[in-house]
């Protein structure tokens, strides 16, 4: 069983991922600006709160840890009503050097359909309404991966369709060659699945496959 810092474990595919991999054994360290909110009682869960651009906060959460998955998000909207986007790069930057540091080797980060070179699997009628909503936070979500690309870590990109609160199927698809991918439904509950299962597993390792329901 591995210890696991899960950074952006409040919400989301995060918190998610904290209950899928608490069921499957692992000892979680909840990394968030609000974990102390994280309403799970589990004596294998350890809340850590921090900022996740903070060298600082992140060394200290990564003490100990065997992996790091990396799940961040920003309100819907970002980039197109409030603004440019440069968190997931930023953290990025911020964690990858922390990671070195600490001997960790592992890291999965959640990017999504449409980040680096699976931008170009979006069927040219989608590109445009896909740009204006989504256009500056997936632009940085590109930067994102190429830094992780380029880190020397032993990383995997996970790249989630249009998300859904629904329930696990583990039913979803994992689409590996480009030449596959496409975008679709999948909940987050069964993006956990798959990120769980890559915890103990090197299938996917400097890879960057495609997850839809």
């Amino acid at each position: 069983m591995k210890s696991v810092l899960v950074i952006g474990a409040s919400r989301g595919i995060g918190l998610a991922v904290v209950k899928r991999a608490l069921g499957g054994g692992h000892s979680l360290r909840a990394f968030a600006r609000s974990a102390a909110r994280i309403d799970i009682d589990d004596p294998r869960l350890e809340r850590v709160e921090g900022d996740a651009r903070s060298p600082e906060d992140l060394g200290r959460a990564l003490t100990g840890t065997d992996a790091v998955v990396l799940s961040l998000g920003v309100p819907p909207g970002a980039g197109f009503i409030i603004g440019p986007v440069d968190l997931f790069s930023s953290a990025t930057r911020a964690l990858l050097p922390a990671m070195r540091e600490t001997g960790v080797r592992r890291l999965i980060a959640v990017t999504g359909f449409g980040a680096g070179d699976s931008r170009a699997a979006i069927p040219l009628l989608q590109r445009l309404p896909f740009q204006l909503v989504f256009g500056r936070a997936y632009a940085d979500k590109t930067v994102q991966e190429q830094l992780i690309r380029d880190s020397g870590l032993d990383w995997t990109l996970v790249r989630p369709g249009v998300l859904t609160n629904g329930r696990a199927t583990r039913r979803y698809s994992v689409l590996s060659e480009p030449a596959t991918w496409r975008n679709g439904i999948v909940s987050r509950a069964d993006v956990a699945d798959f990120i769980v299962a890559q915890l103990d597993s090197r299938d996917f390792v400097h890879r960057a496959p495609v997850v839809i329901g």
